[in-house]
């Protein structure tokens, strides 16, 4: 009955350590009698108890690593504390079993040697404005020595960069001061804009007052030039009425008691200027001698007019 038990129980042994379960995105290295054999994949699996061996166990999932604190120097001698997160994935199980004692401190060690070298080229702002630059570079840096460890660097991803209490105060000043110009030269502006709005309604009422002055003008003349013509129609229409009223029967002795008429005028205002000579005839009862002396005084009216 013991040796049952003894017998039941080595077989339990052996059998236990000989099936395997891998599971799913793992891979397991087996050693046979201390030397790599065979790498098991996800499934069931059969080993040689006490021959075999599961030595290393790896999982093949992307494995994001925490890169710890430390302080780089920029190309301007300035301190920068950064820390960061880096993602890599076991791509050969054999490689990251015997490529390295320890891959994920080389990976962490490396990320951070390969970041304070990519920071050590850039200058101050340059780290702000370049996190995309630095993240592919420290990739770049660790991929290609990570080959050898069997690991795929994905991606590397800067979390936070602090500079030192008297940079950040600087900076803060700096901005300040850049918004305080920006302030400024947007005061400027709206000023320049101003006058020039200002100068360009003047220029436009200037021409607006002197177009208008322009029409008024050209206006008035043509109204002095249609009352001209009017004033000159109507004596063309007159002296034609006239020449044909002095056609007419008794036209002559009308044209004669008109121009008495005028010669009675002109010699009344003749007579009121003290500088004009007046020459009247001897007999004023001969009208043809006084029409004649009216026709001279209207000439001389007309001369002195």
């Amino acid at each position: 009955m013991e040796i049952t038990i003894v017998i039941a129980v080595i077989a339990a042994i052996f059998i236990i350590r000989s099936i395997k379960i891998v599971p799913q995105q793992n891979a397991w290295i087996v050693e046979r009698l201390g030397k790599y054999s065979v790498t098991l994949t996800p499934g069931l699996k059969f080993l040689i108890p006490f021959v075999d061996r599961v030595a290393y166990k790896h999982s093949l999932k992307e494995i994001p690593l925490d890169i710890a604190s430390q302080v780089c120097i920029t190309k301007d001698n300035t301190q920068l504390q950064v820390d960061g997160i880096i993602y890599f994935q076991v791509t050969d199980p054999v490689r990251a079993s015997y490529g390295s004692s320890n891959y994920i401190m080389a990976v962490s060690q490396l990320a951070q040697t390969s970041l304070r070298s990519v920071i050590g080229k850039l200058e101050l702002d340059k780290t702000f404005e370049e996190r995309v630059v630095i993240n592919s570079q420290v990739v770049a840096a660790i991929d290609e020595a990570a080959i050898t460890w069997g690991v795929k660097v994905l991606r590397y991803e800067i979390k936070d960069l602090t500079p030192p209490q008297e940079i950040l105060v600087a900076m803060q000043a700096q901005i300040t001061a850049e918004r305080g110009k920006r302030a400024l030269i947007a005061a400027s502006e709206g000023r320049r804009q101003e006058q020039i709005n200002i100068a360009t309604g003047e220029r436009e009422a200037f021409i607006a007052r002197s177009e208008g002055e322009k029409q008024a003008v050209i206006n008035k003349a043509a109204g002095e030039a249609a009352s001209i013509t009017a004033v000159a129609e109507a004596t063309a229409t007159a002296i034609a009425r006239i020449a044909v009223a002095i056609n007419q029967p008794g036209g002559d002795q009308a044209v004669q008691l008109k121009v008495a008429e005028k010669a009675v005028e002109a010699y009344s205002r003749v007579a009121a200027d003290a500088t004009t000579t007046l020459i009247v005839p001897s007999s004023m009862t001969e009208v043809s001698a006084l029409i004649a002396s009216a026709m001279k005084m209207v000439q001389l009216q007309k001369v002195t007019t």
